[in-house]
């Protein structure tokens, strides 16, 4: 049995450990200073897993009054087909509901089928749109 629980400060080395392993990580992207600026937020939408004290998964949401977001959902390679990144995903949309949230949305790559399929099952669906981005900081 696993505790979903809101992150901690002291996760942050374990998260990027788990971020790492399970290949999340972009060289354009500092997850360190991401995971600090999320949990700076306080708002209850970033959460772990833990098994035995040792945090297994994680799952990183937002909220910005028009739709949610699905961030960094991980799962470490000995506790994936579990049901964790289920529990994981339902807890952040009961989180989302309850402050208001009417649509939630994640990007996955292209190349990543397997996880395509585990977001189907949950019933998401691709969204016809283009996604464009712009570094406001340089980390």
């Amino acid at each position: 049995m696993f505790v979903i629980r809101k992150v901690q400060d002291q996760d942050i080395e374990d998260l990027v450990s788990l971020w790492e392993m399970c290949n999340l990580t972009r060289p354009w992207n500092n997850p360190e200073i991401d995971a600090f600026r999320k949990i700076q937020q306080k708002d209850g939408l970033f959460l772990v897993a833990e098994k035995d004290q040792l945090l297994i998964a994680s799952i990183m949401g937002g909220y910005d009054g028009h739709r949610g977001w699905i961030h960094y959902l991980a799962v470490h390679p000995h506790y994936q087909r579990l049901g964790v990144a289920t529990a994981l995903v339902q807890q952040m949309e009961k989180r989302l509901i309850a402050i208001g949230c009417p649509k939630v949305q994640l990007l996955i790559r292209q190349e990543n089928l397997v996880v395509s399929h585990f977001y189907d099952q949950l019933g998401y669906e691709e969204v016809d749109a283009i996604c464009l981005g712009k570094r406001l900081i340089s980390d």
